[in-house]
């Protein structure tokens, strides 16, 4: 029995070795750039990492990344002046692009587009309104040097909450021995990316490895939302935009928000509106397309997106007066 045993876990061994050496060798596996929070408290990456990022179980998406020395995903540098034109563009893992060659971003197909502006795409895994608007006061000497600002808004995920702290619980369990590991063993890295591994995060976690089926049908009986409560959480939206805008500051000369107005309360576009905030509206020309513009196992764009958005602010852009 001893024996058998042995022998067991020296095949079982063998056997990971063997698939650990598969993943290394055909990159199934993602790369996620180290993060930190600066004096600043801006959440961010750690300047000059490249590597790829992996998406799908089959390398369904297979992109280069590149962290400048800002500590963002970007073909250039970030070197403001009063002698160029610079568009910041700011927002969460639509603008950080990790689903894209760094050098084909939704920036660089700006900058394509418009000849002698410079696009800073200040993009983060995360990031929120608060995030931004944060950010946008953190380093107020560049971007007093930057032409123009546009925020990316998912309005149902970017606006609740109404001051911005820094997400050092996140980066303290990303930095964490047991992730660490799990970056280090690109088997498991892989395992956690498709799910595999997940039932055993919830054994470790509650002890219990697989969720009851009850919860599922708990959680659609939960999303139905009356008009009331629906209106309700909109206000809160919309006052927690103003508490932003009022701590950190808003320059409604050279700032707009970007959003789908498909899924944006009507209720946050009027106050936009009557208030004087700028928006870009990208859901009529996203509708009109008849190619898709999300990938097809992610929500994020594709390639044909990112054109669309890089069509939709040039637009805007020359709008104002810059060609």
């Amino acid at each position: 029995m001893k024996k058998f045993i042995l022998k067991s876990a020296l095949y079982i061994f063998l056997i990971l070795l063997l698939l650990e050496g598969i993943v290394r060798a055909l990159h199934l596996y993602t790369e996620d750039p180290p993060r930190f929070i600066d004096e600043y408290g801006v959440e961010k990456r750690v300047p000059d990492n490249s590597g790829y990022a992996v998406t799908g179980n089959r390398n369904q998406n297979f992109s280069e990344f590149h962290i400048n020395k800002a500590g963002f995903n970007s073909h250039r540098e970030f070197e403001p002046s009063r002698d160029n034109y610079e568009l910041a563009l700011i927002g969460d893992s639509f603008i950080e692009g990790f689903h894209q060659d760094y050098y084909s971003s939704t920036g660089k197909r700006i900058e394509e587009r418009i000849k002698g502006i410079e696009v800073y795409e200040y993009g983060y895994a995360g990031y929120d309104f608060a995030n931004q608007i944060h950010l946008v006061d953190a380093y107020s000497d560049d971007f007093e040097l930057i032409d123009q600002i546009i925020f990316y808004l998912n309005y149902e995920n970017d606006l609740d909450r109404g001051i911005y702290e820094p997400n050092h619980g996140r980066i303290k369990m990303l930095s964490s021995p047991l992730f660490r590991i799990r970056d280090n063993i690109k088997l498991l890295a892989y395992g956690s990316k498709i799910g595999i591994v997940e039932p055993l995060k919830k054994l470790a976690q509650d002890g219990i490895a697989f969720g009851d089926t009850d919860d599922a049908y708990k959680d659609n009986a939960m999303q139905s939302e009356t008009k009331a409560q629906k209106k309700a959480k909109d206000l809160k939206r919309i006052d927690n935009f103003k508490s932003l805008v009022a701590l950190y500051g808003f320059d409604k000369g050279k700032s707009a928000l970007l959003l789908d107005s498909r899924k944006t309360s009507d209720l946050f576009l009027e106050f936009l509106k009557e208030n004087g905030f700028r928006y870009i509206d990208f859901a009529d020309r996203f509708a009109a397309s008849k190619k898709s513009t999300n990938l097809i196992y992610d929500h994020h764009w594709n390639a044909h997106g990112r054109e669309l958005i890089a069509e939709e602010i040039s637009e805007y852009l020359n709008d104002l007066g810059k060609r």
